[in-house]
């Protein structure tokens, strides 16, 4: 089993900036992919940004050069550093790690708005 304990969600205005971190826990030998999903009401999952451990990334177009993701390999936790925030982004943030299966965490709420 692997848990993923997420943090950093909250409210922001408008052009603010939040940064989120996941930590992975438990029956870990090697993790290959980390990264964020998110859902806003009445739309589908979609994903943000994954970083494989060597460290390539890429990132949805709706926030490329506004969000950042990053891994601490010894410490099996990813970062999301989001600026210039927008309404638009406002949703459930949920991270993954991909082991010998996926695990998600337990996603935490971005809200945009002023």
């Amino acid at each position: 089993q692997v848990q993923l304990v997420e943090s950093g969600g909250g409210l922001v205005q408008p052009g603010g900036s939040l940064r989120l971190s996941c930590a992975a826990s438990g029956s870990i030998f090697s993790i290959y992919a980390m990264g964020w999903y998110r859902q806003a009401p009445g739309k589908q999952r979609e994903l943000v940004a994954a970083i494989t451990s060597g460290g390539s990334t890429n990132y949805a177009d709706s926030v490329k050069g506004r969000f950042a993701i990053s891994r601490d390999n010894a410490k099996n936790t990813v970062y999301l550093q989001m600026n210039s925030l927008k309404p638009e982004d406002t949703a459930v943030y949920y991270c993954y790690c991909n082991t010998e299966r996926r695990w998600w965490g337990q996603g935490t709420q971005v809200t945009v708005s002023s």
